[in-house]
């Protein structure tokens, strides 16, 4: 058996998981508990147990064993296994009742001092709240009518010796929450099930683009430059070849590179990392839907992106139309277009084809407008007037060609770049452009950006190996960036990232 660790000490320098009062004399008891099923000759902390169902599976099983109410129960089920943790327990005499979970639900454990024999009733003794067991025994209903595994076998399998929270308030502490990511998981209310179904719409997301033959590849998180978006990188260094590195910022230079190499139709699903705030919406860590189709453009590439939305709200068991953030969203409905200007024409009242109307009605709102290119000042216009606006979901299109440099120009209107956002309840869920395959236009878009950004802003340096591929001949190409998060968040009905990110980043703990 492995040795039973020490229990805790007085002296406050033993570290920071050593308790205090109350708690510490509830892990005490937890403690002894755990000698005593090593003096039993048992492993308090387990070991392979094969040949458990899940519990939704057993309680399948019991559904052809109901009776009309006034009869008796069935007493004939079939006999079970199965295996989770403890999240209620109460004691009548010789019986032990148990409510036993895992992840698929929960089930109702009866153990009988006769029904598992005396040495198993010593097991039964030490059992607290969280721990793990494994259980066999006849499926069928109590005497209450409700559905239970009537034990004949006790399988020890971990002690828990954390005291978990109190089972009518749980962890109430957001932050805690978050930081306790698993004990949240435990014991949380629909917890569990929110990133069960992320766990569904991110492979959704994957079969709805499997289906139409895109291809997943795999970008490098470690780069010599950042590119593909507008924001900081977090730096490194790579001690071997003593060079500085940045981890990604954006999926979009490596998969338009595939597309020159003869991959037609790429994506990734991948982490992005951007050394900005923390908000509700943003998290410096995220994940990242980008997708590139050859012969496409963004008209292509917003028929996709309702595809990928409608597919992934029906595996998610989300409504057509959802309750989020005091919006309501139909989903069923074909997403509405407008124009970026013609949405501020409408909202503004300004001219937007006209620097000096931008100006004035920036200027009347508190938006800094000296010296600044007017189509900056349009978009920071735009972002404080039109995009709360935008409740159900919109595609804005037609963005101006100035804060747009891997954008292809419209035809006949250079002024104007082939990009969408979508937006959904004021949050931009995606974005995505008719790709600019132009080399010397792309060079051209990328010095002119470096003369304005600062050094430690992101495409601070030149890709030269990028623009090298577009002279080999990239294909015209729709491509789209989702942020995977921000669409769990809408689908899960969650008010913050937060909420859909198992381990968020916080602060360090300071101690008291």
């Amino acid at each position: 058996m492995p040795p039973v660790p020490p229990a805790p000490s007085d002296d406050p320098s033993t570290g920071p998981l050593q308790t205090s009062g109350i708690a510490a004399g509830l892990e005490k008891a937890r403690r002894d508990k755990l000698r005593k099923l090593t003096e039993l000759g048992l492993d308090p902390w387990g070991s392979r147990f094969d040949g458990a169902a899940s519990i939704a599976a057993v309680r399948e099983q019991g559904e052809p064993l109901k009776r009309p109410e006034g009869e008796p129960p069935a007493d004939d089920g079939p006999t079970v296994r199965v295996a989770g943790r403890i999240m209620l327990q109460r004691s009548a005499g010789s019986l032990v009742f148990i409510s036993l979970a895992d992840r698929s639900g929960r089930i109702q454990i009866m153990l009988g001092k006769k029904q598992v024999g005396p040495e198993n009733w010593k097991v039964v003794d030490c059992l607290d709240l969280g721990d793990l067991i494994g259980v066999d025994g006849r499926l069928g209903y109590s005497k209450t009518g409700e559905l239970t595994v009537f034990a004949s076998a006790l399988t020890f399998l971990t002690k828990s010796i954390e005291t978990p929270p109190d089972k009518f308030h749980g962890l109430v502490d957001t932050e805690l929450k978050q930081r306790m990511r698993y004990v949240d998981l435990i014991h949380g209310e629909g917890v569990r099930e929110r990133f069960i179904a992320r766990s569904r719409i991110v492979a959704s997301v994957r079969q709805t683009l499997f289906d139409r033959g895109y291809l997943e590849i795999e970008g490098p998180t470690l780069q010599d430059s950042a590119g593909g978006a507008a924001a900081r990188p977090f730096k490194t260094h790579h001690n071997a070849l003593d060079m500085g590195l940045v981890l990604r910022i954006a999926l979009e230079l490596h998969l338009k590179r595939l597309l020159v190499g003869g991959m037609e139709r790429v994506f990734e699903l991948g982490r992005v990392y951007r050394n900005e705030g923390v908000s509700p919406r943003h998290n410096p860590e995220f994940t990242m839907l980008e997708a590139y189709e050859a012969y496409g453009d963004y008209v292509s590439m917003m028929d996709l992106t309702e595809a990928i939305i409608r597919d992934a709200a029906k595996v998610a068991g989300t409504p057509a139309t959802v309750q989020w953030m005091g919006h309501e969203i139909d989903l069923s409905k074909p997403f509405r277009r407008v124009k970026y200007d013609d949405l501020l024409r409408e909202v503004v009242g300004c001219d937007p084809t006209d620097p000096a109307s931008i100006t004035a009605a920036a200027s009347s709102r508190g938006i800094d407008t000296a010296g600044r290119h007017p189509d900056v000042i349009k978009s920071e216009l735009f972002e404080a007037t039109c995009e709360s606006t935008l409740s159900a979901p919109t595609f804005v299109i037609d963005y101006p060609a100035a804060i747009c440099p891997l954008t292809k120009r419209k035809a006949g209107q250079p002024e104007i770049a082939e990009r969408f956002e979508l937006y959904v309840a004021g949050m931009e869920l995606a974005n995505a452009y008719t790709e600019l395959n132009d080399p010397d236009l792309q060079e051209e878009l990328f010095r002119t950006q470096l003369a304005g950004l600062a050094a430690d802003e992101s495409m601070a340096r030149m890709d030269t190996d990028f623009i090298r591929a577009l002279r080999h001949g990239m294909p015209p190409a729709g491509g789209l960036g989702i942020g995977i998060d921000r669409l769990v968040m809408l689908l899960t009905q969650s008010a913050s990232i937060r909420d859909v990110i198992l381990f968020p980043i916080h602060r360090p703990q300071t101690e008291d």
